[in-house]
């Protein structure tokens, strides 16, 4: 009896190879199903409580500043707050900052340890240095003192101080379940994205920004459940005030494309040039108010009253610095405005920003840089549609793609804030301005700050992440947990060690192997020793010695460890 045909063998051999290669990956599923998939769901689960809570925080902040400020300045409606400060004795909107300033300076003062307000450069630090932990203490008084900053005169944002207590509930739940740095960073990526996601009724964009500014990557295992803690905020915010937009605009906007997408190239320009002005006018305040509490030997409790008072001095004529500013920005966004108006308003607003932080008041530059960047785009709309008005689209076009430039150089968050912009706004038909622009300014800001305003602060302290793992991971490392002792079976010899102290070649167990390794690079020598230096007189205590090849081995480790998240 003849063979069955070649071709029909292979046939049969191919599908029968393809039937055991699907009832194998069956089974697989299956394991994956039975022996993670219920602690992954529990995981999940854990991103939506934290989620929840996140939002109702963000939600019960908001309110305490509403209330607050329904209080001292009988606003009926914070939206329109300059127009009920306007109604108010001048010597009161003096007063009320000071008051404030002075709960403010002693509520730092009491429950931390610098008098510093915790915001989103310390959640960025968290999550990169500390396993996705934040000072849980510290945070809270830090969300006290924005509260009364914001509500009683201050001139910075609430969604910095929010993001802090979001992490500060996430970094509860990390030491309730024991949670290891992936995990830990996880769900601080998760309360942030809520947080974000509550404050602006913008779901992608908290998610987002959770992934691209807070944990600096885009890894598939985090998405999941940031996605989920973010849809949760977001419904917070829609049950507590329904599915409305945070900024209405009355007209559609239009855009010429040939022809107006110049103009907003050079206003992309105009923004990363105002976004860094405004960083920088920061900072320099800062300085200064270091300075001068340093130079006067005032306490620094008092700094905040002194801020304060000079706000209120500003506020008698120009009541707009006042609080988040959202009823500016709004007015920006509808034209309401006129151009020197426009012009005034954002040179002010940077100086009372700045005023603020100088006096470590409390609140963030989110919502700030959102109202410069709408006043700076709306006052270039003016006069690029007088000079050019038969091809020029409205005005409120330029001040929609400046708010998003701006805010986009000062966070260093192009993506997520293009797309919060676009959440706020409801207007997705002018995609291609706001993205214009928003590329050319963060270009160029990036180049003249160190990345953002959250990394250059940091880098002021001298955490230096915007350069990357590379940067920072070297200063995780004590020199006293990666150093030979004189047990170790391949330690260095005494003699050696006593050679190279007495030539200056040491180093402390405290240090990292940042300070470590510019001394490897410019000796290369084999060891350094660790030594503790004694009293004059009183001869080194060697401790050991920190070997080359193992403070390598250890940056390769971590190195490694941070791909492998990233890529996960």
């Amino acid at each position: 009896m003849a063979g069955q045909p070649p071709q029909q063998d292979d046939d049969r051999g191919f599908v029968r190879d393809q039937f055991a290669s699907a009832v194998s990956e069956l089974r697989r599923a299956f394991h994956v199903m039975r022996h993670r998939g219920p602690s992954q769901l529990q995981f999940w689960f854990i991103a939506l409580m934290v989620g929840i809570a996140a939002g109702v925080a963000a939600l019960l902040f908001r309110w305490g500043i509403s209330a607050i400020q329904g209080v001292v300045y009988n606003a009926k409606d914070v939206r329109a707050l300059q127009e009920f400060v306007a109604d108010v004795d001048w010597y009161w909107i003096v007063l009320i900052p000071i008051m404030g300033g002075l709960i403010t300076g002693w509520i730092l003062h009491l429950f931390t340890d610098d008098g510093r307000v915790r915001a989103v450069a310390d959640v960025i630090e968290g999550a990169a240095l500390n396993d996705g932990r934040v000072e849980k203490r510290a945070g809270l008084a830090s969300a006290a003192a924005s509260i009364i900053t914001l509500s009683t005169g201050g001139s910075s944002g609430r969604e910095g101080p929010v993001v802090h207590l979001a992490a500060v509930i996430s970094s509860w739940v990390c030491g309730l379940i024991k949670a290891n740095g992936i995990t830990g960073r996880d769900l601080l990526g998760c309360a942030v994205a809520a947080a974000v996601s509550a404050s602006f009724n913008a779901p992608i964009a908290g998610a987002l920004f959770a992934l691209e500014v807070v944990l600096r990557h885009f890894a598939v295992h985090a998405f999941a459940p940031i996605v989920i803690a973010s849809v949760a905020g977001t419904v917070i915010n829609r049950l507590a005030f329904g599915d409305v937009t945070e900024f209405v605009l009355p007209t559609t906007n239009t855009l010429d494309f040939y022809v107006e997408l110049p103009a907003f190239l050079m206003l992309g320009i105009v923004c990363g040039l105002v976004a860094v002005a405004m960083m920088r006018s920061i900072f320099w305040a800062e300085n200064v108010g270091t300075h001068v509490q340093r130079l006067t030997g005032m306490p620094r409790w008092l700094l905040p009253a002194c801020s304060g008072g000079l706000l209120g001095v500003m506020a008698i004529w120009f009541p707009h610095i006042i609080g988040v500013g959202y009823g500016t920005t709004s007015a920006a966004l509808t034209g309401e405005l006129l151009l020197h108006e426009a012009i005034v308003f954002a040179i002010l607003k940077v100086a009372a920003v700045a005023i603020t932080m100088a006096g470590r008041m409390g609140g963030g530059v989110f919502s700030p840089s959102l109202m410069v960047g709408a006043l700076t785009g709306l006052a270039f709309g003016g006069i690029a549609t007088s000079v050019f008005p038969n091809v020029s689209g409205a005005e409120t076009l330029y001040a929609l793609a400046g708010m998003g430039a701006v805010a986009a150089a000062v966070l260093g968050a192009p993506i997520s804030t293009t797309l919060i912009v676009f959440e706020m706004t409801g207007d997705w038909q002018t995609g291609l301005a706001v993205m214009v622009a928003v590329s050319l300014s963060t270009a160029l800001s990036s180049r003249l700050v160190d990345r953002s305003f959250f990394l250059t602060q940091l880098e002021r302290r001298g955490v230096h992440l915007a350069a990357g793992p590379q940067a920072y991971l070297l200063s995780m490392f004590r020199v006293r947990n990666v150093m030979r002792t004189d047990d170790h079976p391949r330690a260095a010899k005494e003699d050696d060690i006593w050679a190279m102290i007495e030539q200056g070649t040491h180093i402390g167990p405290n240090a990292t192997l940042e300070d470590a390794m510019p001394v490897f690079e410019r000796d290369n020598p084999v060891f350094i020793p660790v030594a503790t230096m004694g009293k004059e007189g009183e001869p080194p205590t060697i401790l050991g010695a920190l070997f080359q090849v193992d403070a390598l081995r250890e940056y390769n480790r971590a190195l490694a460890a941070t791909a492998a998240e990233e890529h996960s």
